[in-house]
């Protein structure tokens, strides 16, 4: 029986690429050299510095730009509010999401099952199992997935006949 997976997964590897892209072109532009201005990450989360709310704008626009140019979207990072830091900076810590949480899986399971397509939905931990006799039914499930209002970014893989 064909069936395929719905995950939301980031390639760290590509995303640790970017972060040092950011970083060089912060220690060479001209309006950001010599600043607080830094991205780290550290396992599911990065830390962005910035002097000021303008640089803090700079560096989110930086971080979107990189990571479009390495593949990754930008639509899986999750913006916390800025903090004061040390003297006048801010930190803002910025959540890279990953897999489904309950509350989305549901809601998807529940949408595919409005729409009576002949397929079964069942949520494994952080992933969401579609599967049904045919292979049509399979993309449609997929075209109706994608044309839901999801902000998060979703990926159909494993996909087996």
């Amino acid at each position: 029986m064909p069936s395929f997976d719905v995950v939301s997964r980031v390639d760290l590897a590509e995303v640790d690429n970017a972060i040092n892209g950011v970083k060089r072109e912060t220690q060479q532009r001209f309006d950001l050299k010599g600043t607080r201005a830094g991205v780290e990450r550290s396992g599911g989360a990065l830390t962005v510095t910035a002097d000021g709310e303008l640089q803090l704008r700079q560096m989110h626009d930086l971080l979107h730009a990189y990571f479009a140019r390495r593949g990754v979207d930008s639509g899986a990072l999750s913006f916390e509010t800025p903090q004061k830091a040390s003297g006048d900076s801010l930190r803002q810590q910025v959540v890279i999401r990953q897999g489904l949480d309950a509350e989305l899986g549901r809601r998807i399971v529940k949408a595919v099952k409005a729409s009576k397509i002949r397929v079964q939905t069942a949520i494994q931990g952080d992933e969401l199992r579609v599967s049904g006799k045919k292979r049509d039914d399979l993309q449609e499930a997929i075209a109706l997935i994608k044309e839901m209002e999801i902000d998060q970014p979703l990926q159909y893989v494993n996909f087996r006949d």
